[in-house]
């Protein structure tokens, strides 16, 4: 399908990567895994045909796709979301364009002319390539995607501008997923999605046709997906391992323990030899084989250990103590135009919470961080501060909100206390930007790398209350893993908005759900215990409407319940049954309307090849209009038949 053959590719005086070479199957589910700054978005760059190696290639057959989905970046505007998402049928709506002004060409030719035999066959040429594009399932397809993506059917008819980026990269993502390139590059895929959305793309990919290839900081999404890991330490090199990433992380381990062994038992046997040298050496007798044992060990093939990789490490500094109340908001209600994200909303975060912000996409977590920081102001309502409270604010769109032209060194100078100055360039160090790194421009770093600058902006500035939204977007595995025990070591108050389970568990005492058109809800423990929690919930919510069993040892009044029981059972089953079969009904007709639509194209089809067919002018014109028509409609019945079918396989669960 796709090879990547010797490239090289190299900023300065650092390699990127060295005589890199590897194949990618039609099938293959890979990974790309390594330390932020590594090359793994870069690797992912060449592949897409969007930067060019210093020495070697990519090779694909030409009719080979590829699309790519980049961390961050896209801002669409100017269109309807559906409409932009259509786009990705590009190919198909220019036939379909053609198709039209082929046939509107075609009333006006003299069927006894040379020209009409050369109309008529494009028209049928034309007729064939749409029928390969299926597009009376485009607007069903478009649809599903959309909505498995997390977009609500009002949504389709807003202008993409008036999404937030996280939401433009499910734009972006939407219209990938429905071109179904040959090779699906996805770096970062599931950093703005909510829970439901990443299981929803989770199971596409499972199904998806082509290759994949995967950089993501998310476990269990690359456990459950990638079959093959590429591994970048920065060095230059690139290990492959054959499974999963928890795969990849036991085998590394065992690879470098062996690596190790092998190197140590080397030293072991070159010091022995050299100790044999220098004691032949000292008599003459023995010169020749002393010699002999130099070239020897001039032979030997050195083993070489790669040095761990460096790995971020820091400290959140201690903060001064701040008051019993940090903040509150009282009848707080916060509205975008007719949205209403909450209404008399009143909250209280005292001194050493650890609060967990969780919820869907669109419900009001990122805009409650904004709210609670003094970032955005309350429609009616307040918002306060409790006394010496300081609040440093890390958002979720970081990446928009630093100057790409200024340097790291003078990005975070810019927001660091007097106190804080002179260790700046010691706690870029911490970050891993040593030496020149501290000169690059934002604009230059990767995802991951400017997430490292936006936490370092925060240790500069002395703050006692946290508001981290989404802080692990692109934070490799071990950043993830610091910044964790940075703030199990730190005493001052946070909030937390995430979706990362693994990583919110071990630093959370709260969590705040967020659901939309409800009030937020409060809950004491982690993240896994709200789940329980809910889960609980769920079960007395179904013990609650069952129906309920007599006392022990009643055994007339046990036998009585349990008739009771049949009976119930037997009206949901009659219940469901009769909201089942008008469903089935409405169904069965569906399928015939899309039948009859289908024979009537393939007939209306049939008439316009005959070369009689104008000779009737005004009716010609009727049919050509009806064959317009009839694409419509069976997109509208199979946007139909896709609603009807959704609500049957839920009946039937």
């Amino acid at each position: 399908m796709l090879s990547v053959d010797n490239v090289t590719l190299q900023y300065g005086a650092r390699k990127l990567f060295q005589d890199l070479s590897f194949s990618i199957g039609s099938k293959d589910r890979i990974a790309f895994v390594g330390p932020n700054g590594a090359g793994k978005s870069t690797l992912m760059k060449i592949i897409a045909g969007i930067e060019v190696p210093d020495e070697g290639k990519v090779a694909k057959p030409k009719d080979a796709a590829v699309g790519y989905l980049p961390q961050e970046g896209i801002h669409i505007s100017g269109t309807e979301l559906f409409a932009e998402v259509e786009t990705a049928f590009g190919d198909a709506l220019a036939i379909q364009a053609q198709l039209d002004a082929a046939v509107e060409e075609l009333e006006h030719i003299d069927y006894e002319s040379d020209e009409y035999p050369e109309a008529l066959t494009h028209l049928e040429v034309l007729q064939s390539k749409l029928d390969h594009h299926d597009v009376g399932r485009m607007k069903p397809r478009i649809e599903t995607v959309l909505q498995g993506l997390g977009f609500k059917r009002s949504d389709f008819t807003r202008d993409c501008g008036e999404f937030s980026g996280g939401w433009q990269m499910r734009i972006a993502l939407s219209k990938l997923l429905l071109q179904e390139p040959e090779v699906l590059l996805l770096d970062e895929p599931t950093n703005h999605l909510d829970l439901d959305s990443q299981q929803w793309i989770e199971s596409f990919l499972h199904n998806y046709a082509g290759a994949i290839i995967l950089i993501s900081h998310d476990r269990a999404f690359l456990d459950s997906l990638v079959k093959r890991v590429l591994a970048y330490e920065g060095t230059g090199k690139v290990e492959e391992y054959a499974g999963n990433y928890s795969y990849y992380e036991r085998e590394r381990g065992a690879r470098r323990e062996l690596v190790v062994r092998a190197y140590k038992n080397q030293q072991r046997e070159i010091e022995r030899a050299e100790k044999l040298i220098d004691r032949f050496r000292a008599k003459a007798s023995k010169a020749a084989m002393a010699q002999s044992r130099i070239k020897a060990l001039d032979k030997v093939e050195r083993i070489e250990i790669d040095e761990v990789a460096a790995e971020v490490n820091f400290q959140f500094p201690q903060p001064p103590p701040s008051g019993h109340t940090v903040a509150s908001l009282t009848s707080v209600t916060k509205k975008y135009g007719d949205l209403t994200i909450f209404k008399d909303f009143d909250f209280e975060i005292n001194k050493d919470d650890r609060i967990a912000i969780v919820g869907v996409n669109g419900a009001g977590k990122s805009t409650f961080s904004r709210l609670v920081s003094g970032q955005e102001d309350p429609t009616t309502g307040e918002r306060k501060l409790g006394h010496k409270v300081e609040v440093s604010f890390f958002s979720q769109n970081h990446a928009d909100e630093l100057d790409p032209k200024r340097t790291v060194l003078e990005t975070v100078e810019a927001v660091a206390s007097r106190d804080a100055a002179p260790r700046v360039r010691s706690l870029l160090g911490s970050f891993l930007f040593r030496g020149d790194d501290v000169f690059k421009t934002i604009g230059v770093l990767s995802g991951g790398e400017r997430s490292r600058v936006a936490l370092a902006r925060m240790l500069v500035q002395p703050a006692n209350f946290l508001i981290l939204d989404e802080p692990t977007n692109h934070l490799d595995m071990a950043s993830q893993e610091t910044l964790q025990r940075a703030l199990n070591e730190y005493t001052g108050t946070y909030l937390i908005v995430s979706h990362n389970r693994a990583f919110l568990d071990p630093v959370v005492t709260k969590v705040l759900e967020f659901i939309p058109g409800q009030s937020p809800r409060l809950f004491l423990g982690n993240v896994t215990d709200y789940l329980d929690k809910k889960k609980a919930e769920v079960a007395a919510a179904a013990k609650a409407s069952a129906p309920q069993k007599g006392a022990a040892g009643s055994t007339k009044l046990q036998g009585a319940n349990r008739k009771e029981q049949r009976r119930l059972e037997a009206q949901k089953r009659q219940a469901r049954a009769k909201n089942l079969k008008p469903l089935q009904a409405e169904l069965a007709k569906i399928e015939k309307i899309i039948a009859d639509l289908e024979k009537e194209k393939a007939d209306v089809t049939t008439k316009m090849q005959d070369p009689v067919f104008f000779e009737d002018q005004a009716k010609a014109k009727v049919t050509a209009a009806r064959f317009k028509e009839i694409d419509v409609e069976i997109q509208n019945a199979y946007t139909e038949w896709s609603r009807v079918s959704e609500e049957l396989e839920a009946l039937e669960i």
